[in-house]
């Protein structure tokens, strides 16, 4: 079992005693994010874009307070932009490259989002870390190039179940983000999303507990403020995503450290995903 050092399980035992407890000004947004991962064809995907735009006509939220973020496939994106709002519902993409431009087949850059409307990337999904081999040198350029290209990185994390199991669950996440989130600026952190997944819930019906989900939140939103101080700490969107859907969230969404969800299976249903956004809207009203 690997265990934390000594004088970062202090640090971490005072924050959640007293940290939470100062008087700061938050300003955090709540969030429900879509990722439509390798589904929908194209017609499938405009009747679902259509489908959550009309339910969002019919409830209107406050924009400072809450958003919408959907993240269908490349092909898509071009004809959603059209489709959506722009404004109670965001475009995202998938992932993007790491380099501007150049000889890189098959790569998507972050201009290429742009042209098309994308205001949000998900990157370093467990998925991609896994199947094409995504290390934390290669998700830093990633973050690096979104921010400088004006696109908002949705930044995922998480543990394997192994690692959760060995009790390794801190120091795999701590590990993820010290080696990409705390070689960026304090500033950056205003245009970024993060996404806590745990690895083990992610498409196979398991979801942590409230308590496993908040304790996790929690410690991530420690380590913010180990490095970039209480106001960035506290003003941080920290999503949960792994299996989470109208009959979970409740629990899910009710803890003080979780903003929201970053949503798999449920996005690619207007009901579910719409259903997610009331729930969050009731529990931060």
């Amino acid at each position: 079992m690997v265990i934390l050092d000594f004088q970062w399980q202090i640090f971490f035992y005072f924050y959640k005693k007293f940290g939470k407890h100062k008087k700061i000004t938050v300003m955090r947004k709540f969030i429900v994010a879509g990722n439509w991962k390798m589904n929908t064809t194209l017609p499938e995907g405009e009747a679902l874009a259509s489908a959550i735009q009309d339910k969002v006509n019919n409830r209107k939220f406050d924009l400072d307070k809450f958003g919408m973020i959907i993240a269908p496939p490349y092909t898509h994106l071009y004809r959603i932009s059209q489709i959506i709002d722009g404004k109670y519902i965001k475009l995202g993409a998938q992932n993007m490259g790491w380099e501007e431009k150049g000889a890189y087949t098959g790569e998507i850059s972050a201009d290429m989002l742009l042209s098309v409307g994308a205001e949000y990337v998900i990157i370093g999904h467990s998925e991609r870390r896994k199947y094409q081999k995504e290390d934390n040198d290669l998700l830093l350029k990633k973050m690096q190039l979104a921010l400088k290209k004006g696109l908002k990185p949705i930044f995922c994390i998480g543990e394997e179940l192994e690692q959760r199991e060995a009790e390794e669950h801190f120091v795999v996440v701590r590990s993820q983000i010290r080696d990409v989130l705390f070689d960026l600026e304090a500033s950056d952190m205003e245009n970024i999303i993060i996404a806590y997944e745990p690895v083990w819930a992610i498409g196979t019906g398991k979801v942590a507990t409230p308590e496993q989900a908040q304790e996790m939140h929690a410690f991530i939103r420690s380590l913010l403020t180990e490095k970039f101080g209480d106001q960035v700490a506290n003003n941080a969107t920290i999503l949960y995503g792994g299996s989470c859907k109208p009959s979970n969230a409740d629990g899910l969404f009710a803890q003080p450290d979780i903003d929201g969800g970053l949503i798999g299976g449920a996005s690619l249903k207007a009901d579910d995903f719409t259903e997610l956004m009331e729930i969050l809207i009731k529990h931060k009203q």
